[in-house]
């Protein structure tokens, strides 16, 4: 009887993992961010792989091309990105007591995700800045902190 229980145990605990995963990965169909807040300020930047074989999915957005992580390059959110009117632009990224310039290449999608597109990821917050190794390491920031940082950003 104990075995029973132990297997019933195992069924409902790994049903309810499955189940408890599939919720933390659902679109929410809308955009948020149109417009970016005063100063373009965020909350984070985050890490993010442009080459070919890396997190970052497909190619970028812009160019339908990979780029190399020595370059500095980001992926906007849905509303940062506007449509791809600021592909192949230039932003300053300000953090950590630096700042760098960097081109816009891809989206990071704030309405979508969870598929195959988008690397099997959820959709991102509307106030993301994904950026290559390359801005990381010009921002000063040491390898073992990359992930989140605070910054602002302009045009």
């Amino acid at each position: 009887m104990k075995r029973f229980h132990f297997i019933l145990f195992f069924i409902i605990l790994t049903a309810t993992s499955i189940q408890t995963g599939a919720q933390t990965c659902k679109p929410s169909g809308g955009i948020r961010g149109r417009k970016p807040p005063p100063g373009h300020a965020t909350k984070r930047m985050t890490r993010i792989a442009v080459s070919k074989g890396g997190d970052g999915g497909g190619p970028s957005e812009c160019d339908n091309q990979y780029h190399s992580d020595e370059t500095p390059v980001v992926a906007l959110s849905t509303g940062w990105y506007k449509g791809g009117d600021r592909c192949h632009k230039y932003i300053t990224i300000n953090g950590n007591g630096r700042s760098v310039k960097a081109m816009v290449v891809d989206e990071c999608d704030s309405t979508m995700g969870c598929d195959a597109d988008h690397d099997y990821q959820p959709p991102c917050p509307n106030n993301i800045v994904d950026a290559s190794k390359a801005v990381w390491k010009a921002l000063g920031v040491s390898q073992d902190n990359w992930g989140d940082l605070d910054i602002t950003w302009s045009e």
